[in-house]
């Protein structure tokens, strides 16, 4: 039997198949009749599902995190899709690869991790030269570096797609150097774009989905980041501390607002320039991602409440160049991931601050 996937799923769609349970929550109706809200995911992406039938009995068969056996039909709700499961059960483990159920770059570990090297060979300061090497020479960070995601759902929400949008800024970086000429440290700014955001390495779990650690939770990217960074310096003892403190500052800063998760604004050329190339890289990304998995034939998505506004997708049979690589399914905003951003700051997140 073909492999149904989540992004292909349509309304009326009959549903079979086996997909990741990364959300189960148990609710009972007005009535008095309990049902369950789950998000089944696959390597294509996520989809919210609800059990209204049999919801006692079901419930007993599969656990959060399982990969189940799937059965039920796709429903229209509010502009989305959704699954309403008839029956549903775990899969026993061995019978499957998680590696199936997990959204993924689709682009080769190595041959980024190769582009990662081939940046910090062309960076000229010896004193951050060595600090990259310290950092991306380390096997633990290493590995970590090539599949980890970016975010849980903002940007970049797929295996590989820290690696991706760190390359992402990097290319962006040489463009900005060359284009403003010497004023600006094309070193520093390498090293900023290559470990803003460092600490999600440790921040986020991703082995069977894309969780915070309780580590993230407690210190954030940013601080796990800097101390990173700060456990390499120590074994750097001739590293010029003005240039660690340039360093640990656009890492600080990389947010932009104090609202918005920095502990500190961007004073600094290289570290306004960064944030500026790191936000723009995450917008961009995001709405690439609306674009391409609207699943209407309207010209707008629908209303996106990550951008609080709709998004033109251009005019009707006018398609939109696609992202390089596979498709992956935008992963719906999670509340948890914007619940974080404002336990940081005591605001709701704005959305200049949705993609740190």
């Amino acid at each position: 039997m073909k492999k149904l996937f989540i992004k292909d799923i349509r309304e009326k769609d009959p549903v079979t198949g086996h997909f990741l349970v990364t959300k189960k929550e148990s609710g009972v109706s007005k009535s008095g009749k309990p049902y369950l809200v789950l998000k089944l995911m696959d390597s294509s992406g996520e989809l919210e599902a609800r059990v209204w039938e049999g919801a006692a009995d079901l419930t007993k068969r599969f656990e959060k995190n399982d990969v189940a056996d799937v059965r039920g039909f796709a429903v229209a709700y509010q502009n989305n899709i959704q699954i309403n499961v008839t029956s549903i059960k775990a899969v026993p483990e061995g019978e499957y690869s998680l590696s199936d159920f997990l959204p993924s770059s689709g682009k080769d570990p190595e041959e980024q991790i190769a582009r990662v090297d081939a940046i910090i060979a062309s960076v000229a300061d010896s004193d951050i030269k060595a600090l990259l090497e310290a950092v991306f020479t380390d096997p633990e960070v290493r590995e970590r570096f090539k599949i980890a995601p970016a975010a849980k759902s903002m940007h970049h929400p797929y295996l590989g797609g820290l690696i991706e949008h760190v390359l992402s800024i990097c290319g962006l970086v040489e463009k900005i150097s060359s284009h403003y000429g010497p004023g600006i440290n094309r070193d520093l700014l390498y090293a900023g774009a290559l470990l803003h955001d460092i600490g999600k390495i440790y921040e986020l779990s991703y082995k069977r989905s894309f969780e915070y650690t309780d580590e993230g939770r407690l210190l954030g990217h940013i601080t796990m980041g800097v101390e990173l960074v700060d456990e390499k310096l120590r074994g750097l003892k001739a590293f010029p501390r003005e240039l660690a403190v340039r360093l640990k500052h656009m890492l600080l800063s990389h947010h932009g607002l104090l609202e918005y998760g920095s502990p500190k604004r961007p004073k600094t050329m290289e570290a306004i320039i960064l944030y500026y190339l790191d936000d723009m890289d995450a917008k961009v990304n995001a709405v690439q991602m609306l674009i391409d998995d609207d699943r209407n034939d309207d010209q707008w998505t629908p209303y996106q409440r990550m951008f609080e506004r709709y998004i033109y997708k251009g005019p009707a049979g006018e398609a939109a160049p696609r992202r390089e690589g596979p498709e992956h399914t935008a992963v719906p905003v999670d509340k948890t991931e914007k619940t974080e951003k404002k336990e940081a700051s005591g605001k709701d997140p704005a959305v200049p601050d949705l993609f740190g």
